[in-house]
């Protein structure tokens, strides 16, 4: 099932699987999202809770039991419930479950909140402890920007000018090596050997926003001025870029096992509410 959403400029189609945004399109019917091709990849814009990334042989410890969870979690695999729709916006909700106990033992309420302003689409995460332990969790989003043209003919551009420092994937993990992006006036050329070894995770960022660059030309601006940590990330001539705002990120290969102790990982009390959005916004 799905649900669109639209005003005067865009629209948005989100399905209830993952409540995965999957089409973001101009009243020219002009196309933003990545459309899926399994041959290159399947997702669209999945929603990564309640981790990030990978965990050490997929596995955490808690209470002297062992967890597993796969990469980047269950919530984009598992159906949401829409729970508010206007034209313009739409509120969807997932919530744990025996299934979701079985992997996470915590107890807890995601919503997602897609409005659409303007030229924008603001995506809201909506993360509440339903538990009375105290609950760790990483989140993060991982939308796929689609190129209509060759891959070269694009590059990013950061809002500030700064050292682009991301660490390097080991087997999915965080290994001690980091490289340095080179830019020139903020902007780095697109090239596939950028990724041969997976994502660019950065760690820290000054940069609260960066714009997708066609030919020079801004083509998307993605601003996540809420979140800590960013994955830039694509595969071998795939025509599609994912910038991703992130809370957390992978098991470092050295320190791994203690969720609670996990490098990013976001610790909310129970009762209380985590919130954080970001927007993409078409130039």
């Amino acid at each position: 099932m799905n649900t669109t959403i639209s005003n005067k400029t865009l629209s948005a189609s989100i399905k209830h699987s993952g409540a995965e945004l999957f089409s973001l399109a101009d009243n020219e019917n002009k196309e933003y999202i990545w459309n899926g091709n399994p041959d290159f990849w399947p997702k669209h814009s999945p929603i990564l809770f309640p981790i990030v990334g990978s965990l050490k042989n997929e596995t955490f410890t808690f209470d002297n039991k062992e967890y597993h969870l796969p990469r980047h979690g269950f919530a984009r695999d598992m159906e949401f419930q829409l729970i508010e729709k206007t034209e313009s916006s739409a509120r969807f909700s997932l919530s744990y479950n025996e299934e979701t106990l079985e992997k996470y033992p915590f107890k807890f309420e995601l919503q997602l909140i897609y409005q659409l302003q303007d030229n924008k689409l603001n995506i809201g995460y909506k993360v509440i402890n339903k538990g009375e332990t105290q609950m760790p969790f990483s989140i993060g989003a991982h939308p796929a920007f689609a190129l209509p043209e060759k891959f070269s003919n694009y590059s990013i551009q950061f809002e500030k000018e700064e050292k682009l420092e991301y660490s390097l994937l080991k087997n999915g993990l965080i290994s001690n090596t980091t490289k340095t992006l080179e830019t020139s006036n903020n902007i780095v050329s697109m090239n596939y050997k950028l990724f041969k070894n997976d994502a660019l995770v950065f760690k820290t960022l000054e940069s609260n926003s960066l714009t997708i660059l066609e030919n020079s030309k801004p083509y998307i601006k993605v601003d996540f001025e809420d979140f800590p940590n960013l994955g830039i990330w694509t595969k071998e001539n795939a025509p599609f870029i994912c910038i991703e705002p992130w809370f957390g990120y992978s098991d470092r290969l050295d320190k791994f096992g203690d969720l609670f102790k996990k490098e990013g990982i976001q610790l909310l009390d129970t009762n209380q509410t985590f919130n954080a959005e970001f927007s993409i916004e078409v130039l």
